[in-house]
């Protein structure tokens, strides 16, 4: 679906969101604000299949993962005047990709993160580049085994470029959303040839990395 805004405000219409919906994210006023937000709320476990929420669902289901909290992060951003900017971070076939919301202040850029671990959390706006930003989450992005796996990261990609109906207020998975971001440009950070260099985490990593804020729960049987 061809779209494209220029807008700098995202207005409630143009969002196609509720009254309340709408206010919720005019309280998250700053970066700060917004991670405080989806840190207040459970992470997204996916227990009943996959879910790639709206904007409208997480607001709803009042849990995210990593691109859920993304999307309501960048739109939050956007409903107060700033681009709603987002970055894929690529990883190894044994882990799991990251997306970030990004903002910058002055030069510098951030980024606005939903994880249920210690590492890859927010980043306030020090880093000169997307790639010096990209390498802050090097070291701690890293699989089961304790193998570090983060291979590339995207250019960041304005959601502006895609109908608010496909990432705001879906009522289904984002999929053509979740698509146009993996297939986004990418800028490779470690080669087949370098991966043998790479260390492992220690076993002391390992501990410190089974650290959840929120645990999942057991299923009933």
């Amino acid at each position: 679906m061809a779209f494209r805004s220029d807008a700098r405000f995202a207005r409630r219409k143009d969002l196609g969101l509720a009254v309340g919906e709408f206010a919720l994210l005019g309280l998250l006023r700053t970066p700060q604000e917004i991670q405080a937000f989806l840190n207040s709320i459970p992470m997204n476990h996916e227990v009943g299949g996959e879910t790639m929420w709206s904007v409208r669902e997480v607001i709803r289901h009042r849990r995210a993962h990593c691109m859920e909290g993304a999307f309501l992060a960048a739109c939050a951003l956007w409903v107060h005047g700033a681009p709603p900017l987002v970055m894929h971070l690529g990883c190894a076939s044994s882990d799991y990709p990251h997306v970030v919301a990004l903002f910058r202040r002055g030069e510098r850029w951030g980024a606005i993160s939903k994880t249920n671990g210690v590492a890859l959390r927010f980043r306030d706006p020090v880093y000169r580049s997307l790639r010096e930003l990209a390498m802050s989450y090097f070291h701690e992005y890293c699989d089961t085994q304790g193998r570090r796996t983060l291979r590339s990261y995207s250019a960041s990609f304005d959601l502006r470029r895609i109908d608010p109906r496909l990432w705001v207020t879906n009522p289904g998975p984002c999929l053509a959303a979740h698509d146009r971001l993996e297939a986004h440009r990418h800028y490779g950070i470690v080669g087949a040839r370098d991966e043998r260099l790479i260390s492992r985490r220690d076993a002391f990593e390992r501990r410190v990395a089974k650290l959840a804020e929120y645990p999942q729960r057991p299923q009933r049987k």
